[in-house]
């Protein structure tokens, strides 16, 4: 049984702690060399098979029309406030340099030429969109080839370019486009450290030594270095997206340092009660270890079935981190128990100053009674759960309220993709965004490209040209160029709207619904719509379809081994329902804070957003799989003490309140990781940040504390209640203590034979 191979591993690795920690240093050296040898950078391809956007870049690629790659765009205005590109001589100058050096750069296929519009004269519409009717702002339009070919190193070369530009030239230089949207770095190093930090505080708090505040803090480091140089090596294979880093990071510090947390308490406890450190980490590891591994193997699984929303780039980024979060179970089985037989008996007690803590006043460092059980929280929490347990009703009643209300929110939900106007003005695509907004209008910032094959039919480019410029929600229509060779029309469009609009969305829609039919008739003609604006519409429209699938598929899943696990039917129901409305909450948290603005300004949002199409998704596996961490956890407490007693009020009462000081400590640790990436600059970065650490916070309060206790007194013994056709058909293989680490025979299950 698992068990048995737990509890060997456990005090194995225990009684030989510097082998296995070498180990560890040796697989951790290995990983970042091969990361650093082989190992790619994170880009973003936000699309997906069988989306129109995909269809009309297959035309544009085969007209070879220069939109099928990456672009950048450059854009300038003079220094002076008074000058204007019209007029002033000097900045025009200074401009034709610029698109040279532009020209020059590694990998450029071409760069629009502002400076040689204006010498064309004309109005803006004949300078090509290239000078803003005042003559204050031009944009130089940069093309690469596919991102297939390019690398961040082309990125590096056009900022480094810019920097040393602003300082030769009386321009002001700002940069943008999708070149730095696939192959920006994310943000993230500062908030790993201030998440270290702060789990490190609430760990000595937790209990009272430095020493055991360090080895959970240890074993997660460990573990993220060796989880995220696989990925780095993965990134070097396939495309990895730059949230999965971030996301990574975020997702093992708060596992990581959990389940160790989980395991050093039961090992404190078996110390307690008088075992060797060998025999305690043995059988800390056999009896919390079996709720990591299955916790841990949940989270995995929930991450790893987004691959039902056929979107590539989301199943690359839900492996990447699904490789951190088995490292981190890994660390907790093996790792983490070699660290507690090194530290040996020391961790049986608590240091002077953990001892002052818990006294309550700094000048009592006098010899006290060992806290490791938790002896005075334990009766704290007793007495509340009790309380709840004798006062059901209210208190399910109001906690789920509570959480109804909170998610109520969701009902605005609209996904999209925040562009650059949502970033920070400190970032220089905020600062070209507004330039391009300024100067030409918001829709500039997110075209459309429409690609057309008209089958021979000589018409249909002039029909798609007057129908496109006659929608209200055109601004404006390039020339459209035509290809020689295959006859590939291809239209670059303006919206009225910013890409994050929803009215560009509307128009989007209805572009191909209404307006791009009527121009191609009933012929073989066809036309479709693309361009990275696009194509992140499909992708959140995709993402959005599947999302009922997904979730109907990770709710079976948890039902079925929460069964398996408890043999019970209403224990996994329970615990599905009430995952449903924490997260339910943290949905409309996100809504109310990113969409409706509602404290926004705590986190650093200087501008309402859609949430980020791909989101949601995300979130609801890793919440789903983190929430069953703590349900797998305190209902293995309660059942132990059902098996026991065979009483189900003080199995309700013993269970929670055994492991609420842990679950509270281990809540607050995911809390502060989380909300510490919440304050990077990345919209996408604080939408995950936020609604991880709220949903962990009302999960392991309003859930835990509150739902959980009532609505199983509400159950009372039907709790546990398993029909016996069933029973015999499920295999035996409980997560709770049984017999073989702590020596007590189970008593029978509530079966109906």
């Amino acid at each position: 049984m698992l068990s048995k191979a737990l509890l060997r591993l456990g005090a194995g690795a225990a009684r030989h702690p510097w082998r296995v920690i070498a180990a560890w240093l040796i697989a951790a050296t290995l990983a970042v060399l091969a990361a650093v040898a082989f190992g790619g950078r994170t880009a973003d391809s936000m699309t997906a098979p069988g989306l129109d956007s995909g269809r009309a870049a297959e035309l544009i690629e085969r007209a070879g029309s220069g939109q099928e790659g990456m672009t950048a765009q450059v854009v300038v205005t003079p220094l002076d406030d008074g000058a204007t590109f019209l007029d002033d001589d000097g900045a025009r100058t200074a401009l034709t340099r610029l698109r040279a050096e532009v020209k020059r750069l590694p990998h450029v296929l071409g760069a629009s030429d502002p400076a040689g519009a204006l010498d064309a004269g004309g109005d803006t519409a004949v300078r090509g969109g290239l000078v803003s009717a005042d003559g204050r702002i031009a944009v130089i339009r940069v093309q690469y080839p596919d991102q297939s070919r390019l690398s961040a190193e082309d990125l590096d070369a056009l900022v480094d370019l810019g920097d040393r530009l602003r300082a030769e030239l009386p321009l002001r230089i700002e940069m943008g486009g999708s070149l730095f949207y696939a192959f920006s770095d994310p943000d993230g190093g500062a908030s790993e450290l201030i998440g270290l930090l702060a789990a490190a505080a609430i760990l000595f708090l937790a209990f009272g030594s430095l020493v055991a505040a360090a080895l959970p803090i240890g074993m997660a480091v460990f573990g993220l270095t060796v989880g995220v140089a696989t990925m780095t090596v993965l990134a070097g294979v396939t495309e990895v997206p730059t949230f999965a880093p971030v996301l990574g990071s975020m997702v093992g510090l708060g596992v990581g340092i959990d389940y160790a947390l989980f395991v050093l308490a039961r090992h404190r406890e078996y110390l307690a009660r008088g075992f060797d450190p060998h025999e305690a980490a043995g059988r800390a590891v056999a009896t919390a270890g079996r709720p990591v591994v299955f916790a841990g193997g949940t989270v995995v699984v929930s991450i790893l079935d987004m691959a039902v929303a056929n979107v590539p780039f989301m199943t690359v980024g839900g492996l990447a981190v699904s490789i951190v979060v088995l490292t981190m179970v890994l660390a907790s089985v093996t790792l983490l128990p070699a660290f507690l037989g090194a530290a040996g008996p020391r961790l049986a007690r608590a240091g002077r100053i953990g001892r002052a803590l818990r006294a309550g006043r700094s000048g009592r460092l006098g010899r006290r009674r060992h806290p490791a059980a938790g002896a005075a929280p334990v009766a704290g929490w007793r007495r509340w759960i009790g309380h709840v347990s004798r006062h059901p009703v209210p208190y399910a009643v109001g906690a789920a309220g509570l959480l109804l209300t909170a998610t109520l929110p969701v009902l605005s939900l609209r996904v999209g993709l925040p562009d650059d106007g949502s970033l920070p003005h400190s970032r220089t695509e905020r600062r070209a965004y507004d330039l391009v907004a300024e100067g030409f209008g918001p829709g500039t910032n997110g075209p459309l490209v429409i690609a057309a094959d008209p089958a021979g039919d000589p018409g249909v480019v002039d029909r798609l040209v007057a129908t496109v410029t006659a929608d209200p929600g055109i601004a404006s229509v390039a020339p459209a160029r035509i290809d020689r060779a295959t006859g590939v029309a291809t239209l670059v469009v303006f919206p009225t709207t910013s890409p994050q609009d929803k009215a560009t969305a509307d128009t989007l829609s209805r572009l191909r619904t209404e307006v791009l039919p009527a121009a191609i008739g009933h012929g073989q003609a066809r036309a479709h719509v693309g361009g990275a604006a696009a194509s992140l519409s499909d992708v959140g429209q995709r993402t959005s379809e599947r999302l009922p699938v997904f979730v109907a598929a990770v709710l079976a899943m948890s039902f079925l081994l929460l069964m398996l696990v408890f043999r019970s039917i209403l224990v996994p129901l329970k615990a599905v329902l009430l995952n449903l409305l924490s997260i339910g909450a943290a949905y409309g948290v996100m809504v109310a804070v990113f969409q409706w603005g509602w404290g926004g300004a705590l986190i650093g949002l200087e501008a309402t957003v859609p949430i980020v199409s791909f989101i949601p998704m995300f979130l609801f596996a890793i919440l789903f799989g983190l929430s069953m961490d703590y349900e797998v956890f305190l209902l293995a407490r309660v059942r132990e003490e059902y098996v026991r007693t065979g009483d189900n009020g003080t199995a309700i009462v013993e269970g929670v309140a055994g492991t609420a000081r842990i679950i509270t400590s281990a809540a607050l640790i995911m809390v502060a990781v989380f909300l510490s990436f919440a304050v990077t600059e990345d919209p996408s970065t604080k939408m995950f940040g936020l609604g991880l650490a709220t949903a962990i916070l009302i999960d392991a309060t309003v859930v835990r504390m509150v739902l959980v206790p009532a609505t199983m007194t509400l159950l009372g013994r039907a709790n546990w209640w398993l029909p016996g056709w069933l029973d015999r058909l499920l295999p035996r293989g409980p997560v709770g203590a049984d017999a073989e680490t702590t020596g007590e025979a189970p008593r029978p299950r509530l079966v109906d034979r």
